[in-house]
């Protein structure tokens, strides 16, 4: 939607419709971008027009509302330095609470002001072309937006890591992309990204790949015994969560084509996996369904390399163990790891979403593995992602 906001048009085919992405539209709307939804095109579930994009120049202070999406915030924020005007975001829950240092840091430096107050991050431009040093074991969402703004001024950038990229894959997704608009980008190494100036997006359709990471919370329920198949994963897509058909087969699990033509997970030994130590350094958002799967594991497991779930929608370190927990799951919780030491089955009991939509979700492929009734506040906040998990999630017969 960004990249086509930035082309000025173009149709989006399956592009969602959870709170991150009406989000992602409210900002761009709010910016003078024209996006609607439309029926048709090459996908039964339609998809969103772009009939206007963003402008040359913006003259009145704008507002974006962010909601809870922090990656519509951090890719939005280069975007909004671009111009010579003042830009302010906010949003919700905890996520002006997200770090944003790192863009105060190194677009200071390249002519755009910028100011903090309580729930508001204010922006004014213009952005200037130049050298961005940037941390690479926070958040890739930080060089995401850069490199949507970048290509667009005067001159030529370079965006430089100051050390080893995590969550690698989601960068590697961004530079696909922009690709297929005309962007291009010469990525060294994930240690620096040379970037020309003076680019044009160029419009086009585009058909959004189904999400792995939505997936893998029912890759692990199939896992845990359920007789269903996940449909229409790209098994050669560049989503770093596709390690999670890795990590099943890692513990012991056997993937096939299922009878609808879906990923059909089966073991020889029941529901319980075998024990694994993980580094989730680039797979953060696999911790909830894999913690949910490995509670029921054969022997200790180990999730390293998990500091930046500290940072997430909750601290997902300790929630995700405080829940588990809460089930009757035996998980320890270290400075960034988790050691899960894996039961036949949980008790379970009540527990909560904690306003965090992959916390819910984990909960409910939790409930698979325990001997009682599993009762689940908070469980609305799945729409920041997933509006239809529990529908899908309820569902007795295949299509």
């Amino acid at each position: 939607m960004i990249c086509g906001a930035l082309a000025g048009g173009g149709f989006i085919v399956r592009p969602g419709d959870n709170q991150d992405i009406q989000a992602t539209v409210r900002c761009l709307s709010a910016l003078g971008a024209r996006l609607s939804a439309r029926e048709g095109g090459n996908a039964s579930h339609g998809g969103c027009e772009i009939a206007r994009g963003l402008p040359d120049k913006i003259g009145a202070p704008l507002t974006l509302d962010c909601g809870e999406s922090g990656s519509t915030l951090r890719f939005l924020i280069p975007l909004a330095a671009l111009y010579d005007a003042d830009i302010s975001f906010t949003g919700g829950g905890r996520l002006m609470e997200r770090p944003l240092t790192v863009y105060e840091s190194c677009l200071g430096g390249q002519g755009v002001a910028m100011t903090r107050g309580e729930n508001r991050f204010a922006v004014r431009g213009p952005l200037r072309p130049g050298v961005f040093h940037i941390p690479g074991d926070v958040s890739s969402q930080f060089i995401t937006g850069l490199l949507f703004a970048l290509p667009l001024l005067s001159g030529d950038s370079e965006i430089r890591l100051e050390s080893p990229l995590q969550s690698a894959s989601y960068v590697d997704l961004t530079l696909a992309v922009l690709r297929d608009y005309g962007i291009q980008i010469d990525a060294v190494d994930h240690r620096r990204y040379v970037i020309d100036g003076n680019q044009r997006y160029r419009i086009r359709d585009y058909t959004v790949e189904a999400d792995f990471s939505g997936a893998a919370f029912f890759l692990a329920a199939a896992a845990l015994g359920r007789p269903l198949e996940v449909m229409g994963l790209n098994l050669n897509s560049a989503q770093g969560d596709r390690a999670f058909l890795q990590l099943l087969s890692q513990a012991g699990y056997t993937l096939s084509r299922g009878a609808h033509g879906g990923i059909a997970v089966s073991s020889d030994h029941g529901f319980r996996p075998d024990a694994l130590t993980v580094d989730v350094g680039d797979i953060p958002d696999l911790v909830p369904p894999l913690a949910a799967l490995l509670a029921f594991c054969r022997g200790e497991s180990r999730i390293v390399n998990a500091g930046r779930l500290r940072i997430k929608e909750s601290d997902r370190l300790t929630t995700v163990a405080r829940q588990l927990n809460r089930l009757g799951a035996d998980i320890t919780e270290g400075s960034d790891f988790l050691v899960i030491r894996g039961k036949p089955f949980l008790s379970g009991g009540s527990c909560q979403g904690e306003n965090d939509h992959r916390i819910a979700m984990m909960c409910g492929v939790a409930a698979i593995g325990c001997k009682h009734p599993v009762t689940l506040s908070d469980y609305e906040c799945v729409a920041k992602s997933y509006p239809d998990f529990w529908n899908d999630f309820m569902k007795e017969e295949s299509p």
